[in-house]
């Protein structure tokens, strides 16, 4: 059989990284290539432990795809917003309030921000089913992500609860996890004063991990353990980690959801199109999100629930709640209260 030839997409190209002076949240980074390895594995397991239990964040390096492999998927990534008709990303536009999925095309100005401003961020968010010419790289990519990265984080996650290393990864199958691509645009003088220069809201993920590519232009904030925001730092070739509301209610609240924000870039970067690939992962929709109370750490420090006992919801039923477009600063969603902050 003849072998792939990947399509000819045009190169996209980041500007460099900023030169001004930002206050910048001190992340652990997580090396997979050491966590491989007998004498490192035990490390890792404590630093990822530890990071999630604290802030929710973390780096990742050494996840298994080289420069130029990520150069390609941020090439890929600006096809959907750089070479398509708007008439076609009509045609994919996700139903968004109706189904519950972000699965398509997210069209500018969805979200509200403040005082009547909305989003200025696109996506295209998909499964392994879609984007045609582009498929066989992307399956791969979604695949990478899924089975590379996000289990070889379970395991040490699990192994931070005392649990064993498969417990989360038994219910992450493979089956109906996704892939998003991002692009923001900047906003008008007006906008931004009427925003405070905030992009999107500070808010948690409802995933139980979301994967971001670490990329230059810097506009990703996150509030820190001291409540304080500070700007996640570009690290080459690595990976931001953060932890979601269905890692935090799994892991009884020792694992803590990231409240993260999107920002005006600083001031030698304003004016570029920002451009994002993420891998948002969720448990199997069956899976509910009952605190994981076998594992011996949850025992000793206790178990902080979100919900009554028994009362969680279901994985599925979780993220079609998060997945509509409120604009309530603090709103409850299945039982659980859930802030958005500005």
């Amino acid at each position: 059989m003849p072998s792939f030839v990947p399509p000819t997409v045009s190169r996209w190209v980041s500007p460099e990284p900023t030169k001004e002076i930002l206050e910048w949240a001190e992340l652990e980074v997580i090396d997979l290539a050491r966590a491989r390895t007998p004498e490192g594995r035990a490390d890792q397991v404590e630093k990822a432990r530890d990071a999630m239990h604290n802030q929710g964040y973390f780096y990742v390096v050494n996840h298994g795809l080289d420069k130029a492999q990520v150069e390609r998927i941020f090439d890929i990534a600006a096809v959907p917003f750089e070479q398509v008709s708007p008439e076609e990303k009509k045609v994919y536009e996700a139903k968004i309030k109706e189904t519950g999925t972000f699965m398509g095309y997210k069209p500018l100005q969805f979200w509200h921000i403040s005082n009547g401003v909305k989003d200025r961020i696109e996506h295209y968010n998909f499964n392994r089913n879609a984007v045609r010419p582009l498929l066989p790289e992307i399956q791969e990519f979604i695949r990478h992500n899924h089975i590379q990265v996000v289990h070889e984080i379970e395991r040490l996650l699990a192994l931070g609860l005392e649990l064993p290393e498969e417990t989360l990864v038994d219910i992450h199958n493979f089956e109906d996890k996704n892939n998003a691509y991002c692009k923001c645009y900047p906003r008008s003088q007006e906008e931004e004063r009427q925003t405070e220069n905030v992009w999107l809201k500070g808010h948690a993920d409802h995933t139980t991990l979301t994967v971001l590519y670490s990329q230059p232009i810097s506009a990703l904030q996150i509030r820190d353990a001291d409540e304080k925001w500070r700007w996640v730092k570009h690290l080459d070739n690595a990976l931001v980690i953060n932890c979601g509301d269905a890692l935090e209610m799994l892991s009884g609240g020792y694992y803590k959801s990231a409240i993260h924000r999107v920002i005006q870039p600083p001031e030698d970067q304003r004016g570029r199109k920002r451009l994002g690939v993420f891998y948002f992962c969720y448990a199997d929709d069956d899976i509910q999100l009952e605190p994981l109370s076998a594992s011996p750490v949850l025992e000793r420090v206790g178990i902080k629930r979100r919900t009554e006992e028994g009362k969680a919801p279901f994985m599925e039923a979780w993220r079609k709640a998060r997945t509509q477009p409120g604009v309530e600063e603090e709103e409850m969603l299945k039982g659980i209260r859930v802030k958005h902050y500005n």
